[in-house]
């Protein structure tokens, strides 16, 4: 019995560690308050002075992935509400549910009913609010007409230009910038202390060039790299986000340039097969090493014309190892005029 007994406690103990050890840093790490939230300065400004005063607008949050908008939202919510801010609050994501039933029926229910405890207003949030359809945008309109001494609306998008214009002229519109390099740095090494991680220089370096103004990316390869070795460095980095390393993309551009297309061949090979990285990662890290890259500027014009191009027949569908294959023949052609 005792020996069963010290099993289960030993299976307890190793279940937890598991779970303690399984927990997502992003989510661990999320800010709180406003004052937490990193690399926006302005916007958080704003949003604490809506705190004080306890009144809020229609919001509509824009901006690239990762840079804080989810965040806002809910430190908005808590410091408003309090410890009720849960039973005030909701949070639906438009990409998944995007018809203009949600709108009728979710939206419209939970906008209906009078807030709880102290608050004078609940907060439906509307995660990637660009994913929804003219029609739901539409009904979403009337509806926060309609509700507005119950309730206020937060919208989050990437794009703002796929939010209709009634909606946009209902909320006061603030854009989240990409996070800076000092912001992503100095958050990152405080994660990495508590946490017992070991980050050397060129694994920061490498986490900067990955995370590219997204927070949430750069925690996420932070803890994917951690999770093979407690001294993280540039090799695990890149090797755990399938990121091509800086130097071996602009070696495949000036191959190319240089009229080498076997070589410039061989390199992407490389990195599509050894590396495992999709094209429309490679095509966006040419993109990224062809801006610091010093060409003539009519040049640099030409070819991201047509990196643009390949882009856009890589997502829509076209076959990445064609398509890559064509734009490096386009650099070896460019390359040759200019010579």
């Amino acid at each position: 019995m005792i020996d069963n007994q010290g099993n289960l406690n030993n299976i307890c103990l190793l279940l937890r560690t598991c779970m303690l050890k399984e927990e997502i840093w992003i989510e661990k790490y999320r800010p709180k308050k406003l004052d937490e939230i990193v690399g926006q300065d302005e916007v958080i400004k704003r949003l604490k002075s809506y705190v004080r005063s306890r009144n809020l607008p229609h919001l509509l949050f824009s901006g690239p992935p990762g840079v804080g908008k989810t965040a806002a939202a809910l430190c908005v919510a808590r410091e408003l509400f309090g410890d009720s801010w849960v039973n005030n609050f909701t949070e639906l994501n438009a990409s998944d549910e995007r018809g203009i039933d949600v709108v009728r029926h979710k939206i419209k229910n939970f906008a209906r009913t009078a807030p709880l405890g102290e608050a004078e207003f609940k907060i439906i949030f509307l995660d990637e609010a660009d994913a929804l359809t003219s029609d739901a945008q539409s009904a979403l309109r009337r509806t926060m007409e309609k509700y507005t001494s119950s309730c206020r609306f937060i919208l989050s998008c990437n794009y703002s230009s796929k939010i209709i214009e009634p909606i946009q002229s209902r909320c006061a519109v603030y854009r989240f910038k990409p996070i800076s390099g000092s912001a992503v740095e100095e958050r990152v090494r405080r994660i990495a202390k508590e946490e017992g991680v070991e980050l050397m220089e060129d694994g920061m370096e490498a986490i900067r060039y990955v995370a590219a103004g997204d927070m949430r990316r750069a925690i996420n390869a932070l803890q994917a790299a951690a999770m093979l070795d407690r001294k993280v460095n540039m090799e695990a980095i890149y090797k755990t986000t399938a990121t091509a390393k800086p130097e071996e993309v602009t070696e495949l551009i000036k191959l190319a340039l240089d009229g080498n297309f076997m070589k410039a061949k061989i390199k992407l090979d490389y990195l599509l097969i050894e590396q495992g990285l999709s094209g429309e990662d490679v095509v966006g890290q040419i993109y990224r090493a062809m801006l610091d890259m010093t060409i003539p500027d009519r040049l640099k014009v030409d070819l991201i014309d047509r990196i643009g191009e390949t882009d856009f027949r890589i997502a829509e569908g076209a076959n990445e190892r064609i398509q890559l294959e064509a734009l490096i023949a386009h650099f070896i052609l460019s390359g040759a005029g200019k010579k």
